[in-house]
C-alpha cells in the first residue's frame, strides 16, 4: 500500500511534465531544424591567437564549418591578462586572464542581422617562480576559455535558430 503513495505523484508530475509544453533542443537528431541551421553556419577567421582556438571550438561545434553557408557568423575578441595580486617584493601572484566575444549571426540570404551578442569567461592564473610554469598556464587557460565561450556562442545560436523554424 505504501508504495502506490510514492508512484502516484510520480505519474502526475511525468503527466503534468508533458502537458507543458516543453520541446528537446535538439529535437529530430542531426536531421532537426536546429542541427541543420547549426550546420549551415560559417565561421571566417577570427585575428589572433585567441582567435584561432575559438575559431577551432566553434567548427567543432557546428559540425566542421564547410558545408553550404546559409548563415555567417562574425567574431570580434578581446583577450586580456591583468595582474591581480602583489606580493611583499612588489612581484604580482595572481593574474586574471579575460576572454570576451562579440558576434552575429548574418543571414546571407537577405543580409539580416538575426542576433547580436556577446559572450565571456574569466580564469584565474597563480604566477610561480617558474617562468615555463606561468606562460604555460596562462596558455592552458586561454585554451580553456576559446572552449567556454564557444560553448556560450552555440548555445545561444541554438537557440537563435530554434526560434527561425
Amino acid at each position: 500500500m505504501r508504495r502506490i503513495g510514492y508512484v502516484a505523484p510520480s505519474i502526475l508530475f511525468a503527466l503534468g511534465l508533458s502537458a507543458c509544453g516543453l520541446q528537446p533542443m535538439y529535437a529530430g537528431g542531426g536531421d532537426g531544424a536546429v542541427a541543420r541551421g547549426l550546420a549551415g553556419v560559417d565561421v571566417p577567421s577570427i585575428e589572433g591567437q585567441a582567435g584561432w582556438l575559438v575559431r577551432n571550438a566553434l567548427c567543432d561545434r557546428l559540425d566542421g564549418c564547410n558545408g553550404a553557408a546559409q548563415y555567417r557568423l562574425d567574431v570580434r575578441l578581446d583577450d586580456r591578462l591583468e595582474g591581480l595580486g602583489l606580493l611583499t617584493d612588489d612581484t604580482i601572484g595572481r593574474e586574471r586572464r579575460t576572454l570576451r566575444a562579440r558576434y552575429q549571426l548574418v543571414d546571407l540570404s537577405s543580409g539580416e542581422i538575426l542576433l547580436d551578442a556577446t559572450a565571456g569567461s574569466d580564469a584565474g592564473i597563480d604566477v610561480v617562480s617558474s617562468e615555463y610554469a606561468t606562460i604555460a598556464a596562462e596558455q592552458t587557460a586561454l585554451e580553456n576559455l576559446a572552449r567556454d565561450v564557444a560553448d556560450r556562442i552555440v548555445t545561444r545560436l541554438a537557440l537563435t535558430l530554434r526560434k527561425q523554424s
